[in-house]
């Protein structure tokens, strides 16, 4: 009996490799969601496990910089050979405007990784949830910006829990530092000009995620290695790591290719799954690293940590509501619909106008 049409369509399916199934469902399909959240929880639990686990080495602190500069160089030539692969080889925009990206770049990512030196982790990771409150104050500031009362109230959550986050971390470290706090605050300005530089540029010149990932962290690394040279910090550093080479320069490899997986994968859900689920999964991502922290770390814990924590997710949530309310509308409506009837679900996902408070 000849074998049936489909049969020869079963057995070929079969000889696809599985990574070529998978890269051809629709976003739409629930594996392909499930995958893409599994890797970004794979990528960041192993960049925020390997980035502290790097910090526990006796010194390691003073050659913060020098891990940086090494994870910018491995981020560009990750990016020179994707781009490479992509088969991109038109600049779409000016040195000028990636010379400003790099040093944004190195202020938000370098003053990250030196304030590990000085901050609990956890609380490293807490601040550097809080962006919009830089955002809000420098557009108030600066641009004479006006925001809506969900924003305000993000922005006032937000302090309130970083306030008590903070003074719990004082409070069971004796060695408490203050000027790990000016850093990450000054990581976290510079993190949220960053993102809308970049919007700007991206918008403007219509330039592909890879080639401003290469020539930012191209540029930052010559910035960043000049700036060690200057200061007489890249021999004593290279002694240090060479000390250890399989936990500097071996871990310090892993933590790049993890961080530089992260960011691809993060920038796919934003384009397929839009920054509601984006921020949604991240968010869910940093819980897990800041309880794992707390884990494998054995650090005291008190119960401070996790109110003073909620009430910055609750400001992280309002920010995102903020910006989307007909889709927090709609699926709330949804679930009121499935739970309490149609009459009640036509009233919260009636669409309002969202009122602006000027500040």
């Amino acid at each position: 009996m000849p074998p049936r049409e489909h049969d020869h369509l079963g057995y070929a399916t079969l000889k696809i490799p599985l990574w070529q199934q998978y890269s051809a469902l629709s976003y739409q399909h629930p594996v392909r969601f499930m995958g893409s959240c599994a890797q970004l929880f794979l990528y960041y639990v192993g960049y925020g496990y390997l980035q502290e686990l790097i910090f526990t080495l006796e010194g390691f602190n003073t050659t913060a910089w020098f891990l940086t500069c090494y994870q910018f160089l491995i981020y560009a030539l990750l990016a020179f050979l994707q781009i490479g692969y992509a088969g991109l080889n038109q600049r779409r925009t000016t040195y000028r405007s990636y010379i400003i990206l790099a040093a944004l770049t190195v202020g938000t990512m370098g003053l990250s990784n030196y304030s590990v030196g000085y901050l609990n982790y956890p609380t490293q990771v807490m601040f550097k949830c809080c962006k919009l409150i830089p955002v809000l104050i420098g557009g108030i500031i600066i641009q004479k910006k006006t925001f809506n009362r969900y924003d305000v109230a993000a922005a006032i959550c937000m302090s309130t829990g970083l306030i008590f986050f903070t003074l719990a971390d004082s409070k069971v470290r004796p060695n408490f530092n203050t000027y790990g706090v000016f850093i990450v605050c000054m990581a976290l300005v510079a993190d949220a000009v960053i993102g809308n530089y970049q919007e700007k540029i991206m918008k403007l010149h219509h330039i592909p995620n890879v080639e401003m990932v290469f020539y930012s962290f191209m540029f930052g690394f010559l910035m960043i290695l000049f700036g060690i040279l200057m200061t007489n910090n890249l021999f004593p550093s290279i002694i240090i790591w060479n000390q250890h080479p399989l936990r500097t320069y071996g871990y310090g490899f892993l933590f790049s290719v993890f961080g530089y997986l992260g960011i691809d994968i993060v920038l796919t859900l934003i384009k397929e799954y839009g920054a509601l689920i984006c921020v949604t999964v991240t968010t869910c991502r940093k819980a897990i690293t800041i309880v794992l922290s707390f884990i494998l770390f054995s650090k005291p814990f008190i119960f401070d940590y996790v109110w003073s924590g909620l009430i910055v997710v609750f400001g992280i949530y309002l920010n995102i509501y903020s910006r989307n309310q007909a889709a927090f509308n709609d699926k709330i409506a949804y679930f009121v619909k499935i739970f309490f009837g149609s009459h009640l679900a036509s009233k919260i996902s009636t669409s309002t106008t969202p009122r602006i408070l000027p500040i």
